[in-house]
């Protein structure tokens, strides 16, 4: 399950990257928010993917009697979700601003305060 995890890990850091690169605001919100669900998903594999019990202690036992599941990655990546969201919805809302006052999503236009001079083309 790991190497498979690994490849679509691979593939959606490509995505971004690709997204990224574009001069369009959009997209670059897009790519980054694919990254950001790349990386969840990395912190998510690195706690070991086993089908194993939940993480609770018997009761009069001071730690689990078999092997369960990793609970720090699941609590990482749960935190990372809910901060990726809100800096998702604060950047859209953003990008939503700047093409209310600008007219443009793209990057290259956004020139309000380095205008182009008559040297430029």
């Amino acid at each position: 399950m790991e190497p498979l995890l690994a490849i679509l890990v691979g593939a959606m850091v490509a995505a971004a990257i690709y997204l990224m690169l574009d001069r369009n605001l959009l997209r670059f919100l897009f790519g980054l928010i694919l990254i950001s669900n790349a990386a969840n998903m990395t912190i998510f594999a690195a706690g070991r993917l086993t089908p194993e019990r939940p993480p609770l202690v018997p009761v009069g036992a001071k730690a689990p009697l078999t092997d369960v599941a990793n609970a720090l990655p699941q609590a990482l990546v749960l935190t990372a979700i809910v901060i990726g969201f809100g800096l998702f919805a604060f950047a859209l809302v953003l990008a939503l601003r700047a093409y209310d006052n600008l007219g443009t999503l793209d990057t290259s236009e956004m020139r309000l305060a380095e205008p182009r001079s008559e040297n430029d083309t």
